[in-house]
This record gives structure tokens, sequence and C-alpha cells, in this order.
């Protein structure tokens, strides 16, 4: 659950995805939009930086009724074959939307988020201290 507005999740990830001066703090992969013409579901993939994996992401935005808070179900797919992803794609989604206080850079909006839901996929974990630095691929479901 990000406590935001939807608009300004999805402005965030946008403004990372697109942005000269954000870089993927994982292991310098390469994001790029597959669909971004809806304001509440984003399709992304990431290639990594040596160009050998590709990973796809949706993500879907909710408004929370009238709470400024936004929840956040995203889901990312290693597009091979793998038994064990060393949290890459748990990272995927994460380093799109933590902030500052989870040792993030923001570009547009810094905010928090609780994650309330992260069921990972057999092989792939969810280790938040991999994600600022180094990994691998597989499939996780993240609602945050």
């Amino acid at each position: 659950m990000a406590k935001i507005w939807c608009k300004d999740v999805v402005d965030e990830i946008r403004a990372r995805v697109t942005s000269a001066s954000w870089h993927d703090p994982h292991n310098g992969g390469t994001y790029s939009f597959l669909d971004d013409s809806a304001d509440d579901v984003l399709q992304i993939q990431r290639v990594t930086a040596n160009k050998k994996y590709t990973d796809k992401m949706t993500f879907t935005f909710t408004k929370q009724g009238h709470k400024k808070a936004c929840a956040v179900h995203a889901c990312s797919e290693s597009q091979v074959f793998s038994i064990a992803d060393f949290s890459t794609n748990y990272c995927n989604l994460r380093n799109l939307y933590c902030g500052s206080e989870d040792g993030c850079k923001p570009v547009r909006h810094d905010f928090s988020s609780e994650e309330l839901d992260i069921s990972p996929s057999m092989g792939a974990g969810n280790d938040k201290s991999a994600c600022i630095a180094g990994a691998t691929k597989d499939a996780l479901v993240v609602d945050v």
C-alpha cells in the first residue's frame, strides 16, 4: 500500500523508467514500457545489463476510497526458465516504487509504502537487501 495518490505512484514509476538520471540499483538493468497508455495499469520490461535476460512486469493501481493511499498490485516474470532468481523479480518491482526511507532514489515523488502480501513462485526470492546491488531470475507477485 503506497501512502500517496495513485496518480503520483504512476508518475514516479514512469519517471524512473524514462529518466536518464535514475539507474537500476539492482544490477544496472534497463527498464522500458511495453504499454503505459492507461492510468491504472503499466506494463514494463527490464533487460539485464549484460542483455542476457528479460523480465516482464505488470503493475495495477487502485485508489483507496477518499484516502491518500494507493493499492499497488504487481507481478514480475522472467522470460527464461530458472531455478533461483536471487530476488531479481522482487527487486524489479520494488525498485520502481520504494522511497528514500528504503534507501531508494526517487525521481519525482518520495513516499512510503507497506508491502502487504508477497507471493513468490518456487525458487523466487524476496530479499530487500538484494535490491540495491547484483543478481539473476523467476516469477513473483507483490501487493503493495
